[in-house]
This record gives structure tokens, sequence and C-alpha cells, in this order.
């Protein structure tokens, strides 16, 4: 070795005592990407699947989702992959978590519509004929898309919903009514498959639930448009079964005029009544 070279040498071993943890890094970064990145992919899969089954309706606001334990065996997943999903849902405002109380489904998709709306309709009485013209038009075209579009899964859902109506009906049970009705609208609002018209449906409900009840207690006191109502449920329950298109728009829209006329109806008889026990007051 000559006497020349060793500088060389030396420059080039302090070169590379000095590049040598970059280097180390650099792999090590790759190496930690390659382990991590499963994770990071099974954690979006998992997020996927849960906003999909809240937009599908599977899961709505208020569920309590299964535990980490049981998600990860439901996806195949470590239960890291289901703390990273959770969290991310979480951020997302569509999770929340409660000590002790689980993690639940938010209402984040339908809370900025209805709040809003609940107000407004209660104080501004001339928005009712507009919210229940919205019903007419979202209630017959789910109506059509649930004939075209229902699965047998679908259908083994609104059979049971209709069941159960039709039961509370027949026994002029009132609460049970309500409860179940707005269940058969819903079904037919999810078997429309319009993640859309699903979410609206159960929105326009939550917004009008009050003119709802009022009205099937007014009907309740009236055999014949109990009755009515009742016989309305089952053509449409029978035109979607059947796959009839238009006799299930066409029957959807009957019912929701009627009902709209009913309420409107109610309202005009309350003003007179209050109207007439002023007169009688005065006198």
């Amino acid at each position: 070795m000559g006497i020349g070279n060793y500088p060389k040498q030396a420059q080039l071993k302090r070169l590379m005592l000095l590049i040598s943890p970059i280097i180390w890094s650099y792999h090590f970064t790759k190496f930690m990407s390659r382990i991590q990145s499963p994770v990071v992919r099974l954690a979006d899969s998992v997020v996927t699947e849960i906003e999909n089954q809240i937009l599908d309706g599977a899961l709505r606001p208020g569920d309590r989702i299964p535990s980490e334990r049981k998600l990860a065996e439901d996806f195949g997943v470590s239960r890291p992959s289901i703390r990273e999903a959770i969290q991310k849902l979480v951020a997302k405002g569509l999770l929340i978590t409660r000590h002790g109380g689980g993690t639940t489904v938010t209402d984040k998709l339908d809370a900025p519509f209805v709040d809003p709306w609940q107000d407004m309709v209660k104080d501004h009485p001339m928005l009712h004929r507009d919210v229940l013209e919205m019903r007419e038009m979202l209630e017959a075209q789910a109506a059509e898309l649930a004939a075209q579009r229902a699965t047998d899964v679908d259908m083994a859902r609104l059979d049971k919903a209709f069941a159960e109506l039709d039961e509370a009906y027949a026994n002029k049970d009132l609460a049970k009514s309500i409860a179940t009705d707005v269940a058969f609208h819903q079904a037919i609002a999810d078997a429309s498959h319009n993640v859309l018209m699903g979410h609206l449906t159960a929105s326009l409900m939550r917004v009008i639930h009050d003119h709802v009840s009022n009205n099937l207690k007014h009907s309740h006191t009236r055999p014949a448009q109990w009755e009515q109502l009742r016989s309305q449920h089952r053509a449409i329950w029978k035109a979607i079964k059947a796959n009839k298109v238009d006799k299930a728009s066409a029957s959807a829209k009957e019912h929701s005029v009627y009902i709209r006329e009913s309420i409107e109806n109610n309202a005009l008889d309350q003003h007179r009544r209050v109207s007439a026990l002023r007169r009688a007051g005065s006198n």
C-alpha cells in the first residue's frame, strides 16, 4: 500500500461511516413500509365496508357496532387493523366511541338535513304542504324502483314489515301502527337500492313524524279511514311483490296524496274547532 493512497482510503472510510446510517435508515424504512402497508390497506378495506353498511342502512344512527374481537373475526383481520379503522371512522364523524358505552353510529349523514328542517316545519306551517309533496314524489319513485330492483332478501324484509304493519292495523294498536308504518316505508326505500333515497326517506320521516303520528291518531278514531290506509299499504306491497312498476308507483302516490289531504283536512278541522270554542267562550 503506497503512502500516497492512504489519505484517499481514509477519506473513503470516513465517507462510508457518514453515509452508512443513511443507507441503513433507507433500507429499514422500506422494510417497515412493507410490513406496515398491508395493515393500512386492511384498515382501509374495513373502513370502506363499514361505510357501505352505513350507506345501505344495515347500520343506522344509534346502532352499536360489534366489539373489536368480533369485528376482527368477521373481517378476518387483526385487532390493530380494526382499531385503526374505527379511529378513522370516528375522525370522519361516522362513529362515536364512549367510555363504557362502546362505539355507535352517529347521525352525521342525516342530522344536517333533519335538525334545521324539523324546527322550520314546526315554526312555519306553510312548509307542511311542501314537505308532504316531497314525500309523494319520493315514495312513488321508491316504490317504482323497489318493484324493479328488490332482491329476495329485500322482499323477505318487506313481507315481514307488511305482515307486522297489517297485524297492528288489524288489532288497532296505535303505537305499533305508527312504528310499523315507518318501518314499512323505510323497507321500500331501502329496496329501491338508491342510497340517497334510503337516507332521504329516513330523514323526511323524522321531519314529518309528528304529522304522521297525529294523522294516524285521527284516523284511528275513524274506522273507514283506518281501513283505507290498511288497504293502501296492501296495494303497494302487492304491486312491488308482483314487480308491477307502474302500479307500485301509482299506489304509493295515491297513498301519499291521501295522507297529505288527510293531514290538511285534520288541520282545517282543528282550526274550525278552535274558532268554534272561541265563539262559544265569547257568548
